[in-house]
């Protein structure tokens, strides 16, 4: 039999054998009153004794949570007087809540992270970051059951010594009330003359003090950040925002769309990388090089194959078009007219209100500002490498420059971009050889997904080195060699014509007078991202950060996401602040198959600890997706375990970047498996993969002693 079922039997049959013999009626106030003479005379004869007694009758009380510990602290002012009764009282209930904390942690933490694995894990993370402030704030009201402070911090993380002196000192001051009250016993007629109204109410305002002092706090440090720069007297505009993609054209549009005077200042091009070298370019090749696989495939669908002949050139000069299309939407022209000052030029920052403006026309100007928006972007990651420089790299924002196709293209990294742009380049009729030193493609993912990506891959022809790392660039004439070491320590040479790097994306922190704001840590010339808090606000209070300057997901939507809770924690966050939330960020990465995700996928629940269920559902079962002649992938569910609870998704397959919103709402919104079952979804679409995974989850799920009940109901019938 299971330790701890033998453990709590004891437990329970313990506090059952001392409530049959009465040892709790006792524990009354009357009983107090009546006995208190006699106990006062024990304790002149032994006091030792007596004291002894006392602290572990108290401690077992309160380990145990059985009713009683008032008339035990009343009884310690009535018996020992204040002072030592005090001591008493003090460390008895401190040990005695820690012991029911741990009973709590011992018997019943397992069980509710097993059931509630998901808040479980938002509890500790929060427990972690100020567990301490709100238990002494919980502490500072007597009113509040303690009992229930204890079991509730058991299934916890909090660690023992912390809860240890937490309560210690923040029950103090009430359990000075009770003793002081047992001191004066003779005047009470009932417990309830000890906490009057008044009472009551000093000590709500005490539990409410934490709170304040934590807002004072966060006043004077930010009045310590900034105290060494002169405030001006006056603003020339509400907020500044440095840099126009996707994170700072959306601040500037709030904040105009809500009447504030805003800057926008952005020193290249509107619409920053998403719109001229990232999402928006990367999509239009991927349609190209998805048009030149079908024609070479063409028989699949009972018409002619044939190889494709590919005109680069025009192939980049269309993307060049779409980009020039889709233009208008982030152009200076339209940000104007919406009411933005739109200046073009660089910017660096002064003091935390003061930005000076260069002009690309050479001007200097100044503008004071109540708050500031960073939304400089990132840039590629170039490594390190010997002999990279005698190469000609290119790069996710150089590449779009390119007018020829290379014969042989070279990738280096296996993440979302340089996937993207293997299977657009081999489609197009370059033999692409990717290499990545980890063990599979996009590592971020669960290795089904991958593998089945990489699967693609190899049958499209990429040469996928894996497990390779670069070491080094030649050049022998006019050939160009990568050496890299395999994971058994060989080194290989691999012939290329062109080489692209795309190992990662790097903040753009320099030139924008960080580093004279002291911004940026001084031991870290080049920190990953920029830190800020929830709130997205930096040292400065007044100066927001948002986008791939700070992370932790380069995605545009994810910059959009957190330009809309800086700018409006800049503009009104002086009333209310919004925190932002990452739960249901959704990604895709856009290779075929494609690869979306929102919430955990396996690995991420196993790292964490998370108990969970995995419903799948395999496309390659779809209409749709049969007669369309894309019949692969999967839509993987994990859901609470035993509940329809959705706590990630990850899907696999045709258009699964679209497909995957319908999750993403249901995340959003609470609505579980069950819910999705119940929506109809049109016949023959790719969207059913979603319903059908809804139902794969039911049937797992399906009650089967009620079915069997109603087998027999529809058997009877036939009699």
């Amino acid at each position: 039999m299971n330790k701890k079922v033998v453990l709590l039997a004891g437990l329970v049959l313990a506090v059952l054998v001392v409530w049959q013999l009465g040892w709790l009626d006792a524990l009354t106030f009357d009983n107090l009153k009546q006995q208190q003479a006699n106990l006062m005379a024990m304790r002149d004869a032994q006091p030792l004794m007596v004291s002894l007694v006392y602290l572990l009758v108290y401690v077992g009380v309160t380990a145990l949570s059985l009713p009683g510990a008032a008339i035990m602290t009343l009884a310690g002012g009535a018996i020992f007087g204040l002072g030592w009764g005090l001591l008493l009282v003090s460390f008895a209930s401190t040990l005695g809540a820690t012991l029911a904390m741990l009973v709590s942690r011992f018997f019943l933490r397992d069980w509710v992270k097993q059931r509630f694995s998901h808040s479980m894990k938002k509890l500790d993370d929060g427990v972690e970051r100020e567990g301490a402030f709100y238990l002494f704030a919980l502490r500072l009201v007597p009113a509040f059951p303690f009992f229930v402070i204890n079991l509730a911090m058991g299934l916890t993380r909090m660690n023992i010594w912390t809860f240890w002196w937490v309560s210690q000192v923040g029950m103090l001051v009430g359990t000075a009330v009770y003793v002081n009250a047992g001191t004066q016993l003779a005047q009470l007629q009932s417990p309830s003359d000890i906490l009057s109204i008044q009472l009551l109410g000093a000590f709500a305002l005490l539990g409410v003090f934490p709170l304040l002092a934590r807002k004072a706090l966060e006043i004077y440090k930010s009045r310590q950040a900034l105290r060494q720069w002169k405030k001006p007297m006056h603003f020339d505009t509400n907020l500044v925002v440095i840099g126009a993609g996707s994170g700072g054209l959306v601040s500037a549009y709030i904040a105009a769309a809500v009447k504030a005077k805003v800057v926008l200042v952005e020193k290249h091009q509107m619409g920053g990388d998403c719109l001229n070298t990232g999402c928006v370019p990367s999509k239009a090749l991927i349609r190209s090089a998805k048009l030149a696989h079908e024609m070479r495939h063409a028989d699949h669908y009972g018409l002619k194959s044939q190889q494709p002949e590919v005109d680069f050139a025009a192939v980049m000069d269309r993307i060049h078009a779409v980009i020039a299309e889709i233009e208008p939407h982030d152009s200076v022209e339209r940000f104007t007219g919406l009411g933005v000052d739109v200046r073009q030029g660089s910017a660096k920052l002064i003091s935390p209100w003061e930005v000076e403006i260069t002009l690309n026309t050479g001007e200097v100007q100044r503008v004071t500002t109540r708050s500031i928006i960073l939304a400089t972007g990132a840039e590629p990651f170039v490594p390190d490498l010997q002999g990279l420089d005698q190469v000609d790299y290119l790069t996710s924002d150089s590449l779009w420059q390119l007018r020829e196709l290379p014969k042989r293209l070279l990738i280096l990294g296996g993440g979302p971009i340089g996937c993207e742009l293997a299977q657009a380049f081999q489609r197009l009729g370059s033999q692409v050889t990717q290499v990545e030193r980890g063990t599979r493609l996009m590592s971020r993912e669960d290795e089904d997904a991958s593998q089945l990506v990489m699967q693609h891959f190899r049958q499209e022809g990429v040469d996928l080195r894996l497990q390779h790392q670069a070491l080094r660039f030649e050049v022998a004439g006019d050939k160009k060699y990568l050496i890299a070491q395999k994971v058994t320590g060989e080194e290989v040479s691999i012939e290329f014509d062109r080489v692209l790097i795309a190992v990662g994306r790097k903040p753009r922190l320099s030139g924008y007078g960080l580093e004279e704001l002291g911004l940026l840590p001084e031991e870290a010339k080049t920190p990953d991202s920029l830190d800020t808090n929830k709130y997205l606000q930096t040292l400065y209070p007044n100066i927001f950060a948002c986008g791939d300057l700070i992370g932790p997901y380069q995605f545009t939507h994810a910059a959009s996401h957190q330009a809309w809770h800086a700018t409006v924690n800049a503009l009104f966050g002086d009333f209310k602040k919004f925190a932002v939330d990452y739960r249901f960020l959704p990604w895709a990465t856009f290779t075929d198959p494609e690869v979306a995700r929102v919430g955990l996928n396996e690995q991420e629940a196993k790292e964490q600890g998370i108990d969970y269920e995995v419903t799948t559902y395999g496309i390659d079962d779809l209409d749709r997706a049969i007669a369309d002649g894309q019949a692969y992938g999967f839509v993987k569910v994990l859901t609470q375990q035993g509940k329809d609870k959705i706590l990630g998704v990850t899907l696999v397959g045709p258009h699964s970047g679209d497909l995957i919103a319908e999750f993403v709402l249901a995340m959003k919104h609470g609505l579980g498996m069950n819910k999705l079952l119940g929506t109809i979804h049109i016949y023959p679409t790719m969207t059913e993969a979603n319903k059908f995974a809804a139902g794969n989850w039911k049937k797992a799920h399906a009650p089967k002693t009620v079915l069997g009940w109603l087998q027999k109901f529809h058997q009877w019938r036939l009699n």
